[in-house]
């Protein structure tokens, strides 16, 4: 008889590099830094998880797709997603995989900066051009704007700047 398999964090972590943000695809969960802990205890699997924003309607849809990609391990038990609050999410959590993954989708990442005077700016995630105006502060979902690039004519999404120092 063999001695059962024991899951590891790697295990986990492959898994979870498959699960995507539910609205925008090219990105998953670890490249936006929503992961915070992964806990491991007799095969049965708890994840920590910061989401982006608190009043996000896509959290069950983001718990259930790990349970179900974290499920798929034939070693695991049980798993429990848990939403945490602290820390506080960041955008600076976002892989540099992620940030690209964003522009791949047609989002401008967030600032990498903020000016002294609090203002933020983002290049078009289509041309590159920096001649760009918010045309909405308020976006599709709570952590997105609209932008328009007055370069390429283009209206375009970007990340919020979600930070603990402004």
């Amino acid at each position: 008889m063999h001695a059962p398999t024991q899951i590891t964090e790697k295990d986990i972590l492959i898994v979870l590099e498959k699960v995507k943000d539910p609205e925008i695809d090219t990105v998953s969960i670890l490249d936006l830094g929503m992961v915070e802990n992964i806990m491991i205890q007799d095969n049965k699997v708890k994840i920590e998880v910061l989401p982006t924003f608190i009043g996000c309607p896509a959290l069950e849809i983001i718990r259930g797709n790990i349970m179900k990609a974290v499920n798929e391990l034939e070693e695991v038990e049980e798993t429990v997603v848990e939403f945490i609050h602290t820390p506080p999410y960041t955008s600076d959590r976002i892989t540099e995989k992620g940030l690209q993954g964003l522009k791949a989708f047609g989002i401008a990442p967030p600032p990498e900066f903020v000016s002294d005077d609090g203002s933020w700016h983002v290049d078009c995630p289509y041309c590159g051009s920096t001649y760009v105006t918010l045309d909405n502060i308020f976006g599709p979902t709570a952590c997105r704007s609209i932008l328009y690039c007055k370069s390429c004519k283009n209206p375009f999404e970007a990340m919020k700047l979600i930070s603990t120092t402004i």
